[in-house]
């Protein structure tokens, strides 16, 4: 696999099911990290992150917020707020609805009451989830790892089901991985801030 790229590498490793120890963890900040049994080495093909990828900026959603490019940026918002109790078709499309569902969730959390999801909106909606957890969060990760598959011209590899298990647990592994090739990032196959932030940031494999 040495000569393959991109986004071939992850749709090939997660359709494959290449053993990923669990258990590989960060050393932390500046230190080396274990990288997952089975991972791919470092590519050039790898789209590098800022350093502090939790705090680069994420993509601002509001009403009208609809392009192809961002359908599953606002289906991410759309599982994250059903997670907080919303209630909403993910359908996409950020409309009337979700803005009512954004505004419902700013004032629950003290927040700016505008509707629209910026930095502090989007950290507040975060739900940590790891191997066990279930829900609409573990939907938007299961369907952040399909459209990547999907971009790199593969087929979708993980079930929307929300239930996060070894499949996902193997998919988000590896994406943390391949994360710490440039950034000092943890691999523990938890869902948190860090991660969040790259998936919705929009961080992935490219040709």
């Amino acid at each position: 696999m040495k000569g393959v790229v991109g986004g071939t590498i992850l749709c090939l490793a997660i359709s494959l099911g290449l053993g990923m120890a669990p258990a590989a963890t960060a050393a932390g900040p500046g230190t080396g990290v274990a990288r997952a049994q089975g991972a791919p080495a470092q590519s050039a093909a790898w789209l590098a992150a800022p350093a502090g990828i939790a705090d680069a900026p994420l993509p601002v959603l509001r009403q009208g917020s609809n392009s192809s490019t961002r359908k599953v940026t606002v289906r991410s918002l759309q599982y994250l707020l059903n997670a907080h109790g919303a209630g909403l078709a993910v359908d996409g499309i950020f409309g009337w609805r979700t803005a009512g569902a954004v505004k419902t969730f700013q004032r629950s959390r003290h927040l700016t009451v505008d509707g629209i999801v910026g930095q502090r909106t989007w950290h507040a909606l975060f739900v940590t989830v790891r191997q066990g957890s279930t829900g609409p969060a573990v939907r938007a990760v299961q369907d952040q790892f399909d459209d990547r598959y999907l971009r790199a011209g593969g087929a979708a590899s993980l079930a929307i089901d929300g239930i996060f298990g070894p499949r996902t647990l193997r998919a988000v592994l590896y994406y943390q991985n391949r994360a710490a090739d440039y950034n000092p990032f943890q691999v523990d196959g938890i869902v948190g801030p860090q991660t969040w932030a790259a998936l919705i940031h929009g961080y992935l494999p490219r040709d």
